[in-house]
């Protein structure tokens, strides 16, 4: 079992920048791949970014060259960079691992197995 805490949320105006962390349990953090999704009122959670074991990235369309994934094994932390945020980026960002053996990034909800509680970002225009 795996716990995870997402922390760094908060409100910031267009053109800001905001860096989210989310902490896990356990000590097999450097064995999974960790994505990022956000959900935004009245819609479905979607995926923004992952990172495998393997230190490959994967990026939706919306935030490449924007957002930037990273993970301290050492920590067992793995953060989300977002630089140049637009209005559009409001929702509940979530962390969430996948177990998978295999070095492959998921973007579906349902390839990852445990997930955090997520935490708010607002930009403001």
């Amino acid at each position: 079992q795996v716990q995870l805490v997402e922390s760094g949320g908060g409100l910031v105006h267009a053109g800001g920048s905001l860096r989210l962390s989310c902490a896990a349990s356990g000590r097999t953090f450097s064995s999974y791949h960790m994505g990022w999704f956000h959900q935004a009122p009245g819609r479905e959670r979607e995926f923004v970014a992952a990172i495998s074991w393997s230190g490959s990235r994967r990026y939706s369309d919306s935030v490449k060259g924007r957002f930037t994934v990273s993970r301290d094994n050492a920590k067992n932390t793995v953060y989300l960079q977002m630089n140049s945020l637009k209005p559009e980026d409001t929702a509940v960002y979530y962390c969430a691992a996948d177990r998978s053996r295999y070095d492959i990034l998921y973007t579906a909800t349902g390839e990852y197995d445990y997930w955090g509680q997520g935490t708010q970002v607002t930009v403001s225009s």
